[in-house]
């Protein structure tokens, strides 16, 4: 009879200690998905992307980053696991000049580099020798010195596309000058030139508008679409479809245009 009861005991201590292990262990941990963006439009699209992605289970973690070397520097790290900032050209720069494992997955969205002035109404009316600020990072002076060609107020050498510098105009008929600065400060500088290329991202912050006061925009057939990216090793990774999916959805389509106003475009 004792037997039984020690045996019934330890039965019912066995099945308790089961079952409060159960109870207290805990449940494995969400994985969140760490993003990186700069400020400002990039930031305010992404976070109605974290709106949508949630409803389909994935959760989002917005990092904000101030300038447009520290987003892939963080990927290439692993601090964070995917960017959206940045278009095709700007990443292959990177990937060349620093060796980067960095690989694009999907677009995202357009944001039109524009030209713009306190000094003129219209390009036609930039007298010689006026100056124009451009951004002085690779990608972006050749995309900025690309619209002034399309505009006509410079030749580049055929053939040079993205990769265009300085050293590729062939024809200035106003001896432009053309002054190199840190894309972000450039709108801060525009009262100190006649023109200046600035990219949307940066002249929304700016107070100025690209469908009202760009002399001169991007036209649908620019290159310069924006860029979903992550670690090469990571691009098989089924949870950043969810993350495209999100990005693609009608609600951010929607989202665009009612926020932006035809100044950002879907670029799926």
């Amino acid at each position: 009879m004792k037997k039984l009861l020690a045996l019934y005991l330890l039965i019912i201590a066995a099945l308790f200690i089961g079952g409060c292990g159960s109870a207290e262990s805990p449940k494995q941990e969400e994985k969140i998905l760490k993003v990186g963006v700069t400020s400002g439009p990039h930031a305010e699209i992404l976070e109605q992307v974290k709106n949508v992605a949630e409803r389909d289970g994935l959760k989002i973690q917005i990092v904000e980053f101030n300038d447009y070397v520290q987003p892939n520097t963080s990927l290439d790290q692993g601090e964070i696991d995917a960017n959206a900032f940045q278009h095709q050209p700007f990443l292959d720069n990177h990937v060349k000049d620093r060796g980067y494992k960095l690989i694009s997955i999907a677009k995202t969205v357009i944001l039109p580099m524009g030209i713009y002035s306190d000094k003129v109404k219209k390009l036609d009316e930039l007298k010689a020798g006026a100056s124009v600020a451009i951004p002085n990072d690779p990608s972006n002076a050749g995309r900025a010195l690309l619209l002034l060609d399309q505009a006509g107020l410079i030749k580049l050498k055929p053939g040079v596309g993205a990769a265009a510098s300085v050293l590729d105009i062939v024809d200035n008929p106003k001896n432009l000058k053309i002054k190199e600065l840190e894309a972000a400060l450039i709108p801060r500088a525009i009262a100190d030139v006649d023109i200046a290329a600035i990219n949307t991202s940066y002249a929304l912050k700016a107070g100025l508008v690209p469908a009202r006061d760009g002399l001169a925009l991007e036209n649908s057939s620019s290159p310069y679409t924006n860029i979903l990216v992550v670690r090469e090793k990571d691009k098989d990774n089924p949870v950043f479809q969810k993350l495209i999916k999100a990005y693609h959805s009608e609600e951010i389509k929607k989202y665009l245009a009612e926020h932006f106003k035809g100044s950002i475009l879907p670029g799926w």
